[in-house]
């Protein structure tokens, strides 16, 4: 059944380049300050007027230390918004700032503002996976609820008969796609510069399935996940402007793409990597579609073998996912990379054609999140 979204759309996207954490140029940037300068570049392009932003809504995957207290409000100090503009803080693990721009669409729907900026932050040098100081419930562990991520694509691996070369042949490929969209310059526009740093640092286009063969499990001695078939720890943020298209028209805003469906699954945290699957057919669903109306897929590379189980079973045509290069090769901050996928995916539209995009992503703990946009003309 397909259900309204009203009018609610994406006017403007920006990032920082996604750099290797602990080793690579972003590493002594705080995340505060990563993000403010993001939203501060992401004003500049979109042209908004600050002064009528309702709120922004930061997702962190793990929000302590240096990215701790009520991050979003800093980021309101930091990024030269004004004082009357809100600030919160939200955390959906991996999806957090996807989960960001679900909020923000929900607001505009409920007549609780007409201009956010939703976006999402990871400094992993500042702040390590799994934070501080977790204190995990012992009823839970019995559970496989803080199952490590690693562990789960093995487990996906062995359930879809997923072999380690196809999972190399994927991760050569997100390289290879990546590479060529940097090197024409189609990362550019997209990326604000911070401390000078305005290149992804993630990306091997030395990479080769020679390479690869040789490295050793990583998470299972007897595993077929490795450090090349999964996303590098990684420091970055992003942010989408999100409005109603009366804002948007009466503002004269580039209007990037409508925002037609929304949805949230969970799924065993065991195989939390599953979650896209689930949580795209209900957002499509919504949006009064199919996956063959789609025509650009943003899916987050958590881990080859997590990207693939969710290939094969949705069915996606390979031509239309990740076109310029996933997480495997551009990094994946964690609270960043749902409005990353989301922004890239309203932005493709525009340069690449098409009338539909689908961004979806798997979470940590056993969720799915997804978005359905179309193309403004």
């Amino acid at each position: 059944m397909y259900i309204p979204m009203g009018n609610v759309v994406i006017c403007g996207y920006a990032r920082s380049a996604f750099t290797p954490a602990n080793k690579g140029e972003l590493r002594k940037v705080r995340p505060d300050d990563l993000a403010g300068n993001v939203i501060k570049g992401l004003i500049k392009k979109s042209g908004i007027n600050a002064d009528d932003v309702e709120d922004l809504i930061l997702g962190c995957a793990f929000p302590e230390g240096e990215q701790g207290m009520n991050l979003a409000r800093n980021v309101v100090f930091l990024s030269g918004l004004p004082m009357s503009t809100g600030g919160v803080t939200v955390n959906r693990f991996c999806a957090s700032s996807m989960q960001a721009i679900h909020q923000a669409a929900s607001s505009i729907m409920s007549g609780s503002g007409d201009l956010f900026i939703a976006g999402g932050v990871e400094s992993m040098t500042r702040v390590p996976m799994p934070g501080f100081n977790p204190m995990l419930n012992p009823s839970l562990i019995d559970i496989n609820a803080y199952i490590g991520m690693g562990h789960t694509a093995e487990n996906l691996a062995k359930k879809h008969s997923i072999s380690r070369l196809e999972q190399e042949e994927m991760s050569l490929l997100s390289h290879q796609k990546a590479f060529e969209a940097q090197n024409k310059g189609k990362l550019d526009d997209e990326i604000v510069s911070v401390d000078g740093v305005k290149v992804d640092g993630c990306i091997r286009p030395e990479t080769s399935l020679e390479s690869m063969a040789g490295l050793k499990p990583a998470f299972d001695k007897e595993g077929v996940v490795t450090a090349g078939t999964s996303s590098p720890l990684t420091d970055g943020a992003s942010a989408v402007v999100v409005c109603s298209e009366d804002y948007a028209k009466s503002n004269n805003l580039n209007i990037m793409a409508y925002i037609r469906g929304m949805a949230i699954s969970g799924c065993s945290p065991e195989v939390m990597g599953i979650g896209p699957v689930i949580s795209s057919m209900k957002a499509l669903k919504r949006a009064g579609l199919d996956l063959k109306d789609i025509d650009i897929i943003e899916m987050n590379e958590a881990f080859a073998a997590q990207s693939l189980a969710c290939v094969k079973e949705l069915g996606i045509d390979m031509s239309k996912l990740n076109i310029h290069g996933g997480a495997i090769a551009l990094g994946h901050p964690l609270g960043a990379s749902g409005s990353r996928i989301t922004g890239k995916a309203a932005s493709l539209l525009q340069t690449e054609g098409g009338r539909y995009a689908l961004s979806t992503m798997c979470v940590g703990g056993g969720q799915g999140c997804a978005t359905v946009l179309e193309r403004a003309y």
